[in-house]
């Protein structure tokens, strides 16, 4: 029998705004590593890759069990938060991502992305990047986090399945825990 294989992206603004809220997105990553730890169904289904962007974006971890240790994310003393070339990069990450489990033979299960951001774009063009990735036949399920002074309608264009806003009382790792543990229980496939 084929495994079923979720993969999950979390994608984290790490320019100068956001730098007050990195140890609060490390401490969700150990939180959610904790969650997958305590189901072994989980375990074995969820892959994570975690991918920061600030100017530019940069894959940190790649596609990998979600039980594997990941390194903490640090803040970039840069003000720009380029959102296009972030789901640009995403784009081509996912696709590839995909398409190698689907030749290892795994039962890919529809992608979630998981974007943490205070939702202040510094591109205007990011919209168009964003369609693009919404668009391919490996869409993931779009879930935004907004953190500090956020942008709501721009986080709302982002999280098309799910906004969360830390400011309401709800942690990261609480609320990617959430969220992964509903596609695990849907048989969704690419």
């Amino acid at each position: 029998m084929m495994p079923d294989v979720l993969p999950c992206y979390l994608v984290c603004d790490v320019s100068f705004s956001m730098s007050d809220h990195i140890d609060e997105v490390n401490a969700g990553m150990r939180e959610f590593r904790g969650v997958v730890h305590a189901d072994r169904r989980a375990a074995a289904q969820i892959r994570l890759c975690v991918v920061v962007f600030a100017e530019s974006p940069l894959v940190v971890r790649p596609l990998l069990p979600a039980l594997d240790p990941a390194e903490l994310i640090r803040p970039r003393q840069e003000s720009g938060s380029d959102f296009g070339s972030a789901f640009t990069l995403l784009r081509t990450v996912i696709e590839r991502d995909v398409h190698a489990l689907k030749e290892q033979r795994a039962r890919v299960r529809r992608p979630v992305l998981f974007f943490v951001s205070d939702g202040r774009p510094t591109d205007p063009a990011w919209p168009a990047a964003l369609e693009r990735l919404t668009a391919t036949p490996a869409c993931p399920e779009m879930i935004a986090f907004g953190l500090g002074a956020v942008d709501q309608p721009t986080l709302g264009r982002i999280g098309t399945s799910r906004v969360f806003l830390g400011g309401d009382g709800v942690r990261l790792g609480t609320a990617l825990a959430s969220s992964v543990a509903r596609r695990v229980l849907r048989a969704e496939h690419v």
